[in-house]
């Protein structure tokens, strides 16, 4: 199955960019993240990672990736509930304590925070 994946993150960016198509800006917020996620799920995309993946709050970090199928079927109402949610989660986050000005070190451990997971789910999704 051919995949799409959205990220901010500048290491899943370079570790992916030969093997997946991915949709990458180091500008995109988090929040950007899941709005594009958001917008590919309306054009008939399916989301195949879960948007709050692991144990590190929205607004203590900075670093996103989604992962959504490259085909298009029609509107996937649970993939639109799940990003839906998410959204809002994340925003009830960001908007009650920003995301702090992290030391280099301190972001280059979110992305590798981020990297291991979204890695973690294309090797699991790569096994069927």
């Amino acid at each position: 199955m051919r995949k799409i994946l959205i990220t901010n993150n500048p290491k899943v960016y370079e570790e992916n960019k030969e093997k997946i198509d991915i949709i990458y800006s180091e500008y995109y917020t988090y929040l950007d993240i899941l709005s594009i996620t958001r917008d590919k799920i309306h054009q008939g995309h399916i989301l195949l990672t879960h948007p709050l993946s692991g144990s590190v709050k929205p607004n203590e970090t900075p670093y996103k990736s989604t992962i959504i199928t490259q085909a298009k079927e029609k509107l996937d109402m649970h993939s639109l509930s799940i990003i839906e949610s998410s959204i809002e989660t994340a925003t009830k986050f960001i908007d009650g304590k920003k995301t702090p000005l992290w030391t280099e070190k301190i972001l280059e451990d979110f992305q590798i925070i981020d990297y291991s997971l979204i890695n973690n789910a294309i090797e699991s999704m790569d096994q069927f």
